[in-house]
């Protein structure tokens, strides 16, 4: 065989050898992923309903200990978790050894320390089920029922960011108030037969307290992160100015994504997915009231954005606020494992699910059926605003491979 051709052999097989790789090889890896990310969402679906069971199986450990040993720089709880019914009814019965004013913030909470040393968030019941809040979609007082919902929507969704969170009925009279510091105690008070309390907090006002049904309250209770993982406070990139008249520079600039790709942490690493991420978790619940974001110190951006604070949602189920999603549609980028999420979530399996998920928790029902319809609406939207990105900008472009390893040990 002469040189020329030998040459040419040469290069023919070089090309078949690339394609091979690009279009074979690679196309193996991405069908590889898209199936786990499949028998993960199975998965899911399984272990969906959570009962809430008094006893932890084969461990001597408490609820506190194993729910502290979940949380990892990418994760608050792991996918498998059989321990979730028993630590969630631990949230719910154990007892209330001491009561305090909530961390500063702008919304009435109550600090709680439960039996065995371990910290809630209480928010208390504002608003009956069906009640709709008006206005600017950040406006009315927190939804306790908000909280909880939002928590197992992070679960079907796969981000595991959320601190736990169940519902509770705790009795104001015989609970609380023995336990209860002087600062915390000395905002009770009673309207007509009902205890109330107004707590310290920026919109706290005496003319406006939360009130039981007799000495009964509704609430929801979130798990206080462990001490070890201190959180460090973010300026949302997407966030309002809350100031009637002035825009920020997201609501007028189409292309502000350029800019915050050019700002640390976005500039590299998996923070800016997990704002898209954060964009899309908050649209199907309503949340437009993301001005900050935590993540866990001295990260270096490596850390998730937990999902904090939720309970500014579900608040109007008729209203769809877009700019909820500008990260998605100024940046159109997502992760392809929530895209692939997202897809085996539509055809009304978000509704069931989320309702299914939701049907052992205490004070369930927790959304009326109107929100929940809403959340599957949403799902639409999110869709069809990723296949605007995809026509314009192709596949490959806009779904981003990024699935980083998670260590439980």
């Amino acid at each position: 065989m002469k040189l020329k051709q030998r040459v040419v052999l040469l290069a023919i097989l070089l090309v078949i050898f690339i394609f091979t790789k690009v279009f074979l090889i690679d196309n193996l890896d991405t069908s590889a992923a898209n199936r786990e990310d499949q028998r993960a969402f199975h998965r899911m679906m399984a272990g969906l309903q959570v009962e809430l069971v008094p006893k932890l199986d084969h461990t001597l450990q408490s609820p506190w200990e194993i729910a502290a040993q979940w949380v990892v720089p990418r994760e608050v709880y792991p996918e498998e978790t059989p321990e979730l019914g028993a630590i969630m009814h631990a949230m719910a019965t154990k007892k209330i050894i001491k009561a305090d004013v909530g961390y500063k913030g702008t919304q009435l909470k109550a600090l709680l320390i439960l039996e065995g040393g371990q910290k809630v968030v209480f928010k208390p019941k504002r608003y009956n089920r069906d009640y709709v809040v008006e206005g600017e979609p950040y406006a009315g007082y927190d939804r306790h029922n908000a909280e909880v919902a939002a928590f197992h929507l992070d679960r079907i969704l796969g981000f595991r960011r959320a601190p736990l969170v169940v519902g509770r009925f705790v009795n104001l009279r015989t609970e609380i108030k023995p336990v209860a510091t002087e600062q915390l105690l000395s905002t009770f008070l009673t309207v007509g037969n009902n205890t109330c309390f107004y707590g310290k907090c920026y919109y706290c006002r005496e003319t406006e307290p939360a009130c039981a049904d007799g000495d009964t309250m509704e609430g929801s209770v979130t798990l206080w992160l462990p001490d070890v993982w201190p959180l460090q406070k973010h300026r949302h990139p997407w966030g309002r100015t809350y100031r009637e008249g002035k825009l920020a520079r997201w609501e007028y600039d189409e292309s502000y994504c350029d800019a915050v790709k050019k700002t640390s942490p976005y500039d590299s690493g998996p923070r800016l997915l997990d704002i898209i991420d954060t964009a899309v978790f908050d649209y199907l619940i309503g949340n437009a009231d993301r001005h900050h974001y935590e993540s866990f110190q001295d990260d270096e951006g490596a850390s998730m954005l937990i999902l904090l604070d939720n309970a500014k949602s579900f608040g109007n189920p008729s209203l769809d606020e877009r700019s909820i999603l500008a990260p998605l549609y100024q940046c159109c980028i997502i992760r392809v494992s929530t895209w692939n999420r997202l897809n085996y979530l539509k055809n009304g399996v978000l509704k069931s699910a989320l309702k299914s998920a939701l049907a052992h928790d205490p004070i369930s029902p927790v959304l009326s059926e109107p929100h929940l319809d809403a959340v599957d609406q949403r799902l639409q939207s999110v869709l069809a605003t990723v296949k605007q990105c995809t026509d314009q900008f192709g596949m490959d472009t806009v779904l981003v491979e990024d699935r980083m390893p998670l260590s439980h040990l």
